[in-house]
């Protein structure tokens, strides 16, 4: 039996992979936009393990998985995931049942334990490390933008989190250049920047703690929250830290004219970003959230093997 094909950060795939998963997401696209389902994993079973709330995530993959002819399953606290048995009984239990897991996880290391004792396809669905879904739902949308990834760059104003991660190895990959502006304290981890480097030597991605600088010739600006789910403790002393990182009405006019602001959600509007700008003409928020449906689509098509690569 051949090993699943797992996505659990970007440094899973390569370009080539990532072009094929964008092709078969245009195509499900164009397709359900005439008002077509292409039902193409019908009895496919998907299970969603989540130790963290969900909006976005849990309600794309499970409509993506409906659309596609398939099946999805919720998983609450009742499963007891992580509390009554090992993480590897869990998998190798779940995973005889289920075609696919999706898997939202505190901590990065229990979805990689997923993973390696699962035989189907583990998709890591959020973990303090990575989030590749987002990623790629957002490169998405750049191209279908701006039409390639040449256009110019991608600027992330804010902390060096999880999504920051997941974008500077995606733009690497596609070929985008990355800038980054976090105070200091909070930048990106310099092993992500050096894994990058050494995968992929002609990736252009830099690190200032100048957010005007970075905006400038960004085509994309891109933030999140100043603190992420597990850092509430930190919220006060981290609004004091960014709050010159701010994405305003100011700071868009730093970038080019025809420059998009773009955010993972959920905001906390008046901190990293103003009401003017989520809601502002330069907003592709709401796209970004609404491709997280077909660029899912497109993940599950290709891991399952019924576009692309084979699944078991």
């Amino acid at each position: 039996m051949k090993d699943p094909a797992h996505l659990i950060t970007l440094f899973d795939l390569s370009s080539h992979e990532i072009e094929s998963i964008f092709s078969i997401t245009e195509d499900l696209k164009v397709k359900f936009e005439e008002g077509h389902r292409d039902e193409l994993l019908p009895g496919r079973v998907l299970a969603l393990l989540f130790e963290k709330p969900s909006l976005r995530t849990r309600v794309s993959f499970e409509t993506a998985m409906l659309h596609l002819g398939g099946g999805s399953l919720f998983l609450g606290d009742d499963v007891g995931f992580g509390k009554r048995e090992t993480v590897a009984d869990f998998g190798r239990v779940l995973s005889a049942y289920v075609d696919v897991i999706v898997v939202r996880a505190k901590q990065h290391q229990t979805v990689v334990e997923l993973a390696r004792h699962s035989t189907c396809s583990v998709i890591n669905g959020l973990t303090d490390e990575a989030h590749p879904c987002q990623a790629l739902a957002d490169l998405f949308t750049l191209r279908e933008r701006f039409g390639s990834f040449t256009a110019g760059r991608l600027a992330w104003i804010g902390d060096g989190n999880n999504v920051a991660r997941s974008l500077a190895i995606g733009c690497a990959l596609v070929g985008m250049p990355f800038v980054a502006a976090m105070p200091p304290g909070y930048e990106l981890d310099p092993q992500v920047i050096a894994d990058i480097q050494s995968t992929l030597p002609q990736a252009q991605i830099a690190v200032t703690n100048d957010p005007r600088e970075a905006v400038r010739e960004s085509i994309a600006v891109y933030t999140d929250v100043w603190a992420s789910m597990g850092q509430e403790e930190e919220k006060e002393q981290r609004q004091r830290d960014f709050a010159d990182y701010q994405v305003n009405q100011t700071l868009m006019k730093q970038a080019p004219a025809d420059a998009v602001f773009m955010h993972c959600l959920p905001a906390r509007r008046g901190l990293e970003v103003t009401d003017q700008v989520i809601d502002g003409r330069q907003s592709i928020v709401v796209q970004q959230a609404a491709n997280r449906l077909h660029v899912q689509k497109g993940i599950l098509a290709w891991l399952l093997g019924t576009k692309g690569r084979s699944g078991r």
